[in-house]
């Protein structure tokens, strides 16, 4: 399967102009290719493919006055930059057709220097590499230092480089692992376990282990607050607005990537510890038009339970995402009577037919196991995976690499 792994790259001075040149080349390009599917749609003609729209738009616009400075940047950049425009009319007719899983798709739309995130994706084609020194050396913009955090487990087929809002720089290798040596870095276990979802616990699982919510948004909003006051009081255009706007940025950033490290080692810790795991499968965008949205984008519930998708493909453990519509909260998971909805006060209950305490979130718990079918595997009876698609988008997860610097 192919994960991503992302690194902190420090670019110079020099490097940055660089950089920023190669943006600003690849988001014209990306515009004129809207601009020029739009032009023909709106003049009843056939739509363009992709081979004619990087011969009039890169190629031949290279050899004009107005666009002879796309030379200065490497063509593999300016071309993943038409792909990606192709990629998003895809994504746009099949959402028309009905074809597309998910929300519906808009149209293609014009990029902004000002966007909040800048990216530029070099392939193999581009011929970059990672130095002896560690650095990665770049066409046409240099060899960027590198912050390696861990070590790539295979040679990477590509690296995207991208800005973020709060001007750091980073650098997302996409690579190919063997499935089989992944999993056998994580021998089978017999252990399984069902996990509840909420606000005052991030998580409570059948074992009945609770897990705190750490409620990251919650203890930034004071200095977050702050921030935005002192944003919004600056004056528009100016120097200082431009700093009180990083400043506000890298504390959103720095609320995002404590939630992320939450979630990765949360999840690995459950995906290296149980065969099966079962979850419930929530509506987070019907939560997160109630009074609760904050402390619901807070817990970030989507991003958690994505990472365990691709954790269990990549490992070859089971995850078994039960309906949304299952009664776990009001079922007696001793006895399985159906006792009635409770308020979420009532955080204890004692079943009417057989007398049993219950914890409210452990109860819950045990019968998302019990409903995924995990409950019988307790016993030591294996838990084989399913098929279970990957999530690609995924930052990969902290591993067990082979050689330092294997590309």
């Amino acid at each position: 399967m192919q994960l991503r792994y992302a690194f902190r790259v420090y670019p110079d001075a020099g490097q940055r102009i660089a950089l920023a040149r190669a943006f600003g080349c690849a988001r014209v390009v990306f515009n004129d290719a809207v601009r020029a599917r739009e032009d023909a749609r709106k003049a009843g003609r056939p739509f363009q493919t992709a081979a004619v729209l990087s011969r009039t738009l890169i190629t031949e616009a290279k050899r004009t006055v107005e666009r002879s400075w796309l030379g200065e940047v490497s063509a593999v950049v300016l071309q993943q930059s038409l792909r990606d425009a192709e990629t998003a009319y895809r994504n746009f007719f099949a959402s028309l057709k009905g074809t597309r899983k998910g929300p519906k798709v808009r149209a293609p739309r014009f990029k902004s220097r000002k966007d909040a995130r800048q990216s530029i994706r070099f392939t193999a084609n581009a011929r970059w590499n990672i130095t002896d020194s560690g650095r990665l050396c770049l066409p046409k913009i240099g060899a960027v230092k590198v912050k390696w955090s861990r070590t790539l487990p295979t040679i990477p087929t590509s690296v995207t480089v991208i800005k973020d809002a709060a001007g750091r720089y980073f650098a997302s290798f996409v690579v190919d692992t063997d499935s089989a040596v992944d999993r056998a870095r994580m021998p089978e276990t017999d252990h399984t376990v069902g996990i509840d979802f909420g606000l005052t616990h991030f998580a409570v699982l059948s074992d009945g282990t609770k897990i705190d919510s750490p409620r990251f948004l919650r203890r930034a909003e004071k200095k977050l607050k702050k921030a935005q006051r002192e944003l919004s009081r600056k004056q528009k255009g100016s120097k200082n607005r431009a700093k009180a706007r990083l400043k506000v940025a890298r504390a959103h950033a720095k609320v995002a990537d404590t939630r992320r490290e939450f979630h990765h080692q949360l999840s690995t810790k459950l995906i290296s510890e149980n065969q099966g795991i079962a979850v419930e499968d929530l509506s987070v965008a019907g939560l997160a038009r109630t009074r609760l949205a904050k402390s619901v984008h807070d817990a970030g519930w989507s991003t958690f339970v994505g990472m365990l998708k691709y954790k269990a493909e990549r490992y070859g453990r089971a995850l078994v995402t039960i309906g949304r519509f299952e009664s776990t909260s009001q079922t007696c998971s001793t006895c399985g009577v159906k006792d009635g909805p409770k308020p979420l006060n009532v955080r204890e209950w004692t079943c009417t037919a057989c007398g049993t305490v219950h914890d409210r979130d452990h109860n819950a718990a045990l019968n998302v196991k019990q409903a995924a079918g995990l409950a019988a595997s307790a016993c030591g009876a294996p838990v084989r995976p399913g098929a279970i698609p990957a999530q690609r988008e995924e930052t990969g997860s902290h591993g067990l690499p082979t050689d330092a610097r294997a590309a």
